[in-house]
């Protein structure tokens, strides 16, 4: 059995006072008693992860604790925690709990991992009213319940490799979700009441038994939705299911792992030149028909009028073209731009680790529902303990960020697998 010591700590820390130190990394030292930490008062985020302790009830005095992860422990329970009412990132993944009921105590929370448990039902989360990603996959839950009724500011849910197998009226209260993974469970079809979700931007039901079409009706509620993955179900072996999806979701991007975008950008290009030449397929490009007819007329030499030669540009350089080809001269072709009609931000990189997205969701006006500023006063908080960064295609991360945030998360999750859905953006 590992003990730790406050002198030991304070030696690692270059002899610091307990008062004094405010984060602590005690991974993988097969602890199973970290009763000296009663000492360590002011300490706002701690790493416990990959140890061996069965009890958490030493850290009942760290009240000052903001994060706390004790990944791949032995802890059947979290009794010890319930006084932590300023922890905001709780990871306890990869342990043996049955119940969470500790949890519904810790208001300021905003991040729950609990995966790879032994959790059966949810408790209700009634007074966590901050909370805006839960992540539950890999436990034997088979029904949401109404765990999440109260809860209306989450905005991602993982509940993958479950068994759930009715979703319900489970969700219509969670009105800013915007990611839901709900693959590997016994779904057989999705309830009218998701049609409340329409901020939903990622919708994984991998894996499950949906068969039918009007089982998946209510989809056409979310035309937000940027990435389906129906993989894996009955229904995904019928050949006119991606047309019917596409028809129902014109703003999809990617479908079953598969990006759709560039089929959009080919129709919308159609649909905005629908004078596109029948006579030669190549002039794709060609802005100016009558102009290109009309040198084709002169010019029986078809090799002189192609793709290569003539594209898009505007009528002052397409006269030129024109001009160039009556007089026997070969045009050279300038490639034309192909504008990227948008990528999902953050949502869809696979390289994105978990905690830059877990409390990113929410970077729209900080004063929406009912004016409370909670979702900027939540990410500022974690920003300030562990250098998170909300994601955002536009903005860059400073030297800083790329540093010493980084460096505070890599040992929060493993890598996120990969599923029939393709890559995910944070541990499902």
């Amino acid at each position: 059995m590992a003990r730790l010591s406050s002198a030991q700590i304070s030696k690692e820390n270059k002899d610091r006072d307990p008062s004094s130190i405010s984060s602590l990394q005690l991974s993988h030292r097969a602890l199973s008693d970290v009763s000296c930490l009663t000492d360590f008062a002011n300490l706002e985020k701690l790493d416990l992860s990959c140890n061996t302790l069965s009890s958490l009830e030493a850290l009942g005095s760290c009240i000052s604790l903001k994060w706390l992860s004790v990944v791949q422990n032995k802890l059947q329970s979290l009794k010890g925690i319930e006084g932590l009412s300023n922890l905001t990132v709780l990871n306890a993944g990869k342990n043996k709990l049955r119940s969470v009921d500790e949890v519904r105590c810790l208001i300021s929370l905003r991040a729950l991992i609990l995966n790879d448990n032994e959790i059966a039902s949810i408790c209700r989360l009634d007074q966590l009213s901050y909370l805006n990603t839960l992540v539950l996959s890999r436990n034997p839950i088979h029904d949401i319940g109404d765990s999440l009724v109260k809860v209306k500011s989450i905005t991602k849910l993982s509940l993958s490799n479950c068994r759930v197998q009715t979703i319900g009226s489970s969700l219509k209260y969670c009105v800013d979700l915007k990611e839901v993974r709900l693959a590997h469970n016994e779904i057989t079809m999705l309830p009218a009441e998701l049609a409340q979700n329409v901020k939903i931007q990622i919708l994984d039901l991998g894996d499950n038994l949906i068969r039918n079409w009007p089982d998946l009706q209510v989809l056409s509620s979310l035309q937000k939705l940027k990435n389906l993955n129906l993989q894996g179900n009955p229904i995904a072996e019928k050949a006119k299911l991606p047309i019917k999806v596409k028809k129902l979701l014109p703003n999809l991007q990617i479908f079953n792992a598969k990006p759709t975008e560039r089929d959009n950008i080919r129709e919308n290009s159609k649909k905005k030149n629908p004078s596109h030449s029948k006579e030669d397929p190549h002039l794709d490009g060609a802005a100016d028909h009558e102009a290109v007819r009309e040198v084709k007329r002169k010019n029986p030499d078809p090799s002189l009028v192609s793709k290569k030669n003539i594209t898009s540009q505007s009528e002052e350089d397409n006269s030129h073209i024109a001009s160039d080809l009556e007089a026997g001269k070969k045009v050279k072709r300038k490639k034309p731009k192909i504008v990227d009609e948008g990528k999902p931000e953050g949502i869809d990189d696979g390289e994105a680790p978990f905690m830059e997205l877990v409390l990113s969701a929410s970077t729209g006006d900080p004063t929406d529902g009912g004016g409370k500023k909670r979702d900027v006063d939540a990410i500022q908080d974690v920003k300030s303990l562990s250098g998170v960064v909300s994601v955002s295609n536009k903005k860059k991360k400073t030297k800083s960020e790329k540093g010493t945030g980084r460096r505070a998360l890599d040992f929060l999750l493993p890598p996120a697998e990969i599923g029939m859905g393709g890559p995910s953006t944070w541990n499902d």
